[in-house]
């Protein structure tokens, strides 16, 4: 079904690193973020935290947390995904840390690349198998 789920998060100055785990916590549960500085464009302190979820049972509990987001997923599909099969969404960062999961289209969002098990590794297999999964 899916090989690996890799994300990555900013969190800025205005933001709560601590807030910002909590939001990531919403999509996988047990995950714990690698954590780099790196300066942002005003020369001010920006967190990058990332992550690569490999395991089944985090997966499938991530697909279950996310089957009720079809509607949001498949419409766009075509465009979300790379000629290798890699599925890219992102999640806004506000609703994730009140619990929820919304698909958005802006940068400040928790950014998953997706590498779907499809064979061979291209677009077309994939988008088939993240139908089955999400449709």
């Amino acid at each position: 079904m899916i090989h690996n789920i890799s994300y990555r998060t900013f969190v800025y100055g205005t933001e709560n690193e601590e807030k910002v785990k909590t939001a990531i916590k919403t999509l996988f549960p047990k995950s714990s973020p690698q954590r780099e500085e790196t300066e942002g464009y005003y020369k001010n302190l920006v967190l990058i935290l990332t992550d690569k979820i490999e395991k089944n049972k985090d997966i499938k509990d991530f697909i279950a947390r996310s089957q009720n987001l079809s509607d949001q997923i498949l419409p766009d599909l075509d465009r979300k995904m790379d000629d290798k099969g890699n599925l890219f969404l992102r999640f806004d960062k506000q609703k994730a840390y009140q619990g929820e999961l919304e698909i958005v289209e802006h940068g400040d969002s928790i950014h998953l690349k997706i590498k779907l098990a499809a064979y061979p590794a291209k677009k077309e297999p994939a988008l088939k198998l993240a139908r089955e999964i999400w449709g």
